[in-house]
């Protein structure tokens, strides 16, 4: 049977022994989170916490904590909403398969929202403060919630395929906020709350939010999926769930009748500050003037359970839904950006940072190097192209070249990039445009710059592998420590003074260069290069193309901006960037000592 709460859910993992149970009273401030962390990390099983420090309800977490179980809560109808996605993506594929066919009607049936006549989350009222008071960061401006499902309409909208599912950032304590009276709602760019949120504000009413909790698995993915344009975040839930998406109205605000709690509320005309926040790509992101909500009731199911999620430098929970999400959308991708052949927003990068794709390369077939020339056009359609338009570094390959190659396998992807870049020509910029707002290298917030790397064609240089190539590399007084991250890919210390064209200028000179012709500077060169994840954040996440790319000789021709080898990245951190989230000793061990005793507590059981 498909599941109808949060509850149901978690019995089922408990029955199948991916549930943990915590008996004793755990804090909410930073404890639980931490555990939550660590559950994550080490592939344990989702955690049930039954006494809530100075909360009345109970609280899950690490729900989604592996891929194994975000498969297993969705073993029955994941193949279903993969038919029903693929169908929408290519319709004559779905039509000449004659074994999906039969499936084709129960898709249409469970993906329609359903209006009830009864809604559990209606049964008690409560507070804000009375929700687990889950602090994740000791920097946090207050607390938060981290699975919202938060849903919005065009004023005067009734329609619920009209309509947009999102999760966003909701601060619930702290800053100037009214205890139980306000909550900030915090939506980044490029979502489609703004474009109500627009209305509201042109009509001069107030728009109503509202903001679930729990209920069915399905719905808190649904909140995260990429949807097109045309189909609705509750027809996936309802796909995904394998049930419809239940609702009723409550004077005006939708609600989902099956969510363990309820927000409703109406976004103020005015902005508050909200965060500091510990963010999905490792850093806080600093206090902002946002929405927010004028809370008019909280309503909760009873023996209602509130899920979690925590937040900080990937790999995190969220990872989980990005693999998943990857997986389920991947039919649609050449349908949605044509000629695109695969993509991957790059988490261990902080998903916006960093872009991988495979395009094709076809305009002109019959000469015998291929240049990129197609390509070009696919990687400017892929930042117009929802979410993905938010990239920063935009990396795109021609399927021609390499018919295996995959974005997911990505110290093989930079070699074949590597190998075939011709620094002279194949580095095209955008400057002074929008990037990601919790993105923190451009000059302000939401300003910043792009670039993409499209190559095409037989590989130019072998690359470098071992420490016998840097034998004859000699760097300038202020850089050290030259390592090795991967072949091709090289990082060298910095001190904070250090110029990075007197670098440029110093490797122009090596007779090496060609064999290393990207080079990231940092200040703790082995960090970067001690695992992929490692380079992959700090090179991404600590630059911005326009402002800390250099090169050898480079020069502007035609204002075309053009190098040789080695390309060099400055990711060394800025002034204007936000401290990285630090680990706290003492609470993992609290955490760890917390987890330890339920373990030992569920194996005497």
């Amino acid at each position: 049977m498909p599941y109808n709460s949060l509850e149901s859910a978690l019995l089922d993992l408990e029955k199948h022994g991916m549930l943990l149970r915590i008996r004793e009273e755990v804090s909410p401030d930073l404890v639980m989170p931490k555990m939550a962390e660590i559950a994550t990390r080490e592939s344990l099983p989702a955690l049930l916490f039954e006494h809530v420090e100075n909360s009345p309800f109970r609280a899950a977490a690490n729900i989604f904590g592996t891929q194994e179980r975000a498969r297993f809560l969705f073993r029955k109808t994941l193949k279903k909403a993969k038919t029903a996605i693929a169908f929408h993506g290519d319709p004559m594929k779905i039509l000449k398969s004659p074994s999906l066919w039969p499936s084709l009607p129960s898709i249409g049936i469970s993906a329609l929202p359903l209006p009830s006549l009864r809604a559990p989350v209606l049964a008690e009222e409560t507070t804000l403060s009375k929700l687990p008071q889950i602090r994740l960061h000791r920097d946090d401006g207050g607390t938060f919630l981290t699975l919202p499902q938060v849903f919005s309409q065009m004023p005067g909208e009734q329609n619920m395929l009209k309509s947009n599912l999102g999760m966003y950032r909701i601060q619930t304590s702290g800053n100037d906020y009214v205890q139980d009276a306000e909550c900030g709602l915090h939506y980044q760019i490029e979502r489609n709350i703004a474009r109500h949120h627009e209305a509201a504000i042109e009509q001069g009413v107030p728009l109503k939010v509202s903001i679930w909790l729990g209920g069915p698995p399905s719905h808190t993915i649904a909140a995260v999926m990429p949807m097109p344009q045309d189909l609705s975040e509750l027809l996936f839930a309802g796909l995904l769930g394998g049930r419809s998406f239940r609702y009723t109205d409550y004077e005006g605000w939708k609600i989902s009748s099956d969510a363990d709690f309820c927000i409703l509320g109406e976004l103020a005309l005015t902005l508050k500050p909200e965060g500091p926040f510990g963010d999905h790509i490792g850093y806080y992101s600093a206090k902002h003037d946002f929405p927010y909500l004028n809370v008019k009731k909280v309503f909760c199911k009873k023996n209602a359970i509130y899920p979690f999620t925590t937040v900080g430098r990937p790999p995190q929970e969220d990872s989980i839904f990005g693999e998943l999400i990857g997986e389920l959308v991947k039919p649609i991708v050449p349908q949605s950006v044509t000629g695109i052949c695969e993509m991957n927003s790059v988490d261990a990068a902080g998903v916006h940072s960093l872009l991988l794709a495979i395009g094709m390369e076809r305009y002109l077939p019959y000469k015998k190097e291929r240049e990129p020339m197609e390509l070009l056009k696919e990687a400017n359609a892929l930042l117009g192209f929802n979410q993905v338009s938010l990239s920063k570094y935009v990396f795109i390959a021609a399927r021609e070249d390499s018919p295996r190659l995959s974005t997911r396998h990505i110290v093989d992807y930079f070699i074949h990039i590597l190998e075939r870049l011709h620094l002279n020509q194949d580095i095209h910029f955008q400057t002074e445009t929008t990037i990601d707002t919790l993105d923190y290298s451009g000059s302000t917030l939401n300003h910043g710059s792009k670039v993409i790397f499209a190559v095409a064609g037989s590989p130019i240089r072998s690359l470098g592998r071992s420490a016998e190539d840097l034998a004859n590399l000699n760097l300038p007084d202020g850089f050290l420590n030259p390592q090795i991250a991967f072949p091709g890919a090289l990082v060298i210390e910095a001190s904070p003074s250090a110029q990075i064209e007197v670098l440029a200028c110093a490797l122009s000179n090596w007779d090496a260069r060609e064999k290393f012709p990207f080079v990231t500077v940092t200040e703790d060169a082995s960090f970067a290069a001690k695992n992929t994840d490692n380079w992959l954040w700090v090179t991404f996440t600590r630059s911005d193309p326009a402002r800390d790319i250099y090169g050898a000789n480079s020069h502007f021709e035609n204002k075309h901006w053009t190098c040789e080898a080695p390309l060099c990245i400055d990711a060394r951190m800025k002034p204007q960037m936000q401290a990285v989230v630090e680990e706290d000793p003492q609470i993992e061990a609290l955490a760890r000592d917390i987890l330890h005793r339920a373990q030992k507590q569920q194996c005497r059981h």
